[in-house]
């Protein structure tokens, strides 16, 4: 055959220029996919259409029930004491559990804010995680919101990256339970919720008493009952009453009347050894009020164990009941009890 038979030129590639491009194609993919997971949260913090449409509809549904009882949607007025708060958003290493100060169940995470209405508390808030989170305060139970306005620092569509800080102010303009949490979708599911209760200021409720006086009163007839568990969640990580800390029910606000005489039963079905008291400062345990404690960390009850504590609620304020065996109380074991007038 001679070469006259084929006149075209056949190109053949090497084994090199495979390589060489079989190489750029994995480094391209492996390049991608260190920006898309090492920016998860930036991605997964985008609230789709459908969830802002939904969103929107949450606002309005609290602006029209803004008349009602309760928490209220909006800021209030400054008539009381400034209140300095520091937070920073916090991430487990195998970020399972999220927090403020520290993960969900550590001591320290989440610390409660105890205010008046009127009082003015100032955040101070930090991205001290290796991901993307958004500050809020809210009335809402659950959910990323609706935020009250002027009390975010950054939103789930332009968050608050790592490092970055600021600063927010809150005025509460009526009693209740409110909440700081990161409004990114998720993160207050994994733990970033905090608490912070509002007594009555001097627009009404417990006027002019500060929470957790302690003083005594006559009973006024009225009795009153409620049931409390210890519950403590497998790994021995989180405590808490009804329910271990972030789980629903657990730590139910108790809201009585001065006056009124309570009993409190309480059951020990933990694995663990635990002592009953209601005090002024969790963080001591030995300031007990109205007698109002059942065992002792030297004489506890032990697992299966129950009983019940009787007293007459005192000044009006607010106070807590807690475990008060050293460490149980900032492991979770801490709820509130209200005295209303």
């Amino acid at each position: 055959m001679s070469q006259s038979d084929h006149p075209e030129t056949i190109y053949r590639t090497t084994p090199r220029r495979v390589g060489k491009m079989l190489a750029i194609i994995i480094g391209i993919q492996i390049v991608g996919g260190l920006i898309f997971f090492t920016h998860y949260d930036y991605w997964n913090s985008y609230l789709p259409q459908a969830g802002k449409l939904q969103e929107e509809q949450m606002e309005k549904a609290a602006a029209a029930a803004s008349g009602a009882s309760g928490p209220s949607t909006t800021q209030g007025s400054f008539t009381g004491t400034e209140h300095d708060v520091s937070l920073k958003f916090v991430e487990s290493p195998d970020f399972k559990n999220y927090g403020f100060n520290a993960p969900i169940g550590s001591p320290g995470a989440n610390p409660e804010v105890d205010v008046k209405v009127g009082d003015k508390i100032v955040f101070s808030v930090t991205n001290g995680g290796k991901s993307f989170h958004a500050f809020a305060i809210t009335a809402s139970t659950s959910g990323p919101g609706p935020a009250i306005d002027g009390t975010t620092i950054g939103t789930a569509d332009n968050p608050m990256k790592p490092g970055q800080s600021g600063t927010v102010t809150f005025i509460p303009g009526s009693a209740g339970t409110y909440y700081y949490i990161c409004a990114v979708p998720g993160h207050r599911e994994l733990g970033m919720e905090g608490k912070i209760v509002v007594g009555g200021g001097a627009g009404g409720g417990a006027a002019g008493v500060a929470p957790g006086t302690g003083g005594t009163v006559s009973a006024n007839g009225n009795k009153v009952s409620y049931s409390l568990s210890f519950d403590i969640s497998s790994d021995f990580s989180k405590y808490g009453f009804n329910g271990t800390i972030g789980a629903p029910g657990a730590n139910p606000d108790i809201e009585v009347h001065s006056g009124d005489t309570v009993t409190i039963h309480l059951t020990n079905p933990s694995k663990s050894f635990h002592a009953f008291g209601i005090v002024t400062d969790p963080n001591n345990p030995s300031g007990i009020v109205w007698n109002a404690a059942y065992k002792t960390p030297d004489n506890p009850m032990k697992p299966g164990e129950s009983g019940d504590v009787t007293f007459v609620a005192g000044t009006p304020g607010l106070y807590h009941y807690i475990c008060t065996v050293p460490g149980h109380a900032a492991l979770g074991m801490d709820g509130h009890l209200i005295v209303e007038k």
